[in-house]
């Protein structure tokens, strides 16, 4: 299990995390919406509110810089080409066993295909707007627009958080800011890192203050937890909730930095370098196990199911990603294979895995 040379295990530690908290999120808000219930992790993932999402996304940004200025060809088949595989791939997978087999609705299944190509599908919305963010940022790049100017644009985007017909533009508004704070903060970052994981004890001083104040600022009055959602308190005001977000990504980053050092994290390291094959395949486990599970009346506890099924989502994509290693078949589930570059100069080595940057 051990990394790749050319990767930083902070940076996979980091995701590692990220990955966790998306998988909770859905896990205790699935449950929550068939049990009608509240349960413990509900609030742990209330205090994750503001930095769960803008995390992955200013992670993602971190090495643009490394291939931005690469040839149109080979950028379009490294940063939108890549994630348009995993997403068109899944996307019929997932259309395809919910609607078309579980429901019994070709009709539907086809319009949901048809809609899907405009509309990002479910939780695959992640993969489509990071091929949406890559483009955009190659063309703001093209154009020479300097960061003064983009980062004012987006971060107005965020705090008005439009909700217009479109998903695709509502989610760009929402999470552009993050991806290319990520690109232009790396530097900045990546030093943070580096100067916390040589002083641990300031380290986690420092993660200590803002875990409190995250938390006080999530839970002041006025928050309120529901079944699907939360209601944030003084953290829910659109200049605090940015400022919170980027905090939040960052501490994330400070913390796996820390965790980093140690050989007991390494599952967590290796989870955030292949956190895609996760987030693509645990919605279905997620939603078989949650409803054998409620069928059968065995754990009906809102916080404990919500448990159980953030260990199967996280597990069980895992399980199958070994499995098809195994039998060394299905591995263009989780790796682009060679058919599907648009650039072949050079030629790839190997299939690009999906959790690549």
């Amino acid at each position: 299990m051990n990394s790749s040379p050319t990767r930083m295990p902070w940076v996979d530690t980091a995701k590692g995390l990220s990955i966790i908290l998306v998988v909770m999120m859905y896990s205790a808000y699935n449950t929550g919406e068939y049990t009608d219930g509240v349960g413990f992790l509900h609030y742990v993932i209330g205090f994750a509110t503001p930095f769960r999402m803008p995390e992955f996304f200013l992670i993602s940004g971190l090495f643009l810089s490394q291939v931005i200025d690469r040839p149109w060809r080979r950028y379009i088949d490294r940063r939108v080409v890549h994630y348009l595989y995993f997403y068109v791939l899944w996307a019929i997978i997932s259309i395809g066993l919910k609607i078309g087999i579980f429901s019994r609705d070709p009709g539907g299944m086809l319009h949901d295909l048809a809609m899907a190509v405009v509309q990002p599908y479910g939780v695959l919305w992640f993969i489509y707007m990071l091929a949406v963010f890559g483009l955009v940022a190659k063309l703001l790049r093209q154009f020479a627009v300097p960061a003064w100017i983009v980062i004012p644009i987006a971060a107005g985007l965020q705090m008005w958080a439009p909700k217009p017909d479109s998903y695709a533009v509502e989610q760009f508004a929402a999470y552009f800011v993050f991806f290319y704070l990520g690109f232009v903060m790396a530097p900045m970052i990546f030093r943070l890192v580096e100067w916390t994981q040589g002083r641990p004890a300031l380290a986690v001083a420092g993660l200590a203050m803002w875990a409190v104040v995250n938390g006080l600022l999530v839970y002041s009055p006025g928050y309120a937890m529901h079944p699907v959602d939360m209601q944030m308190g003084l953290a829910a005001w659109p200049p605090l909730h940015l400022v919170l977000a980027v905090a939040g990504a960052v501490a994330l980053c400070v913390l796996g930095g820390f965790l980093s050092r140690f050989a007991a994290w390494e599952w967590l390291r290796w989870l955030g370098e292949h956190s895609l094959v996760v987030y693509v395949a645990f919605t279905i486990p997620m939603s078989l196990f949650r409803g054998a599970a409620l069928a059968s009346g065995l754990l009906t506890d809102t916080g404990m199911l919500s448990l159980a099924v953030l260990l199967v989502s996280i597990i069980s994509p895992v399980v199958l990603y070994f499995i098809v290693q195994r039998i060394g078949f299905g591995m263009f589930l989780f790796e682009r294979p060679a058919w599907a570059h648009v650039d072949r100069s050079p030629a790839p080595k190997a299939p690009q895995p999906v959790a690549a940057e």
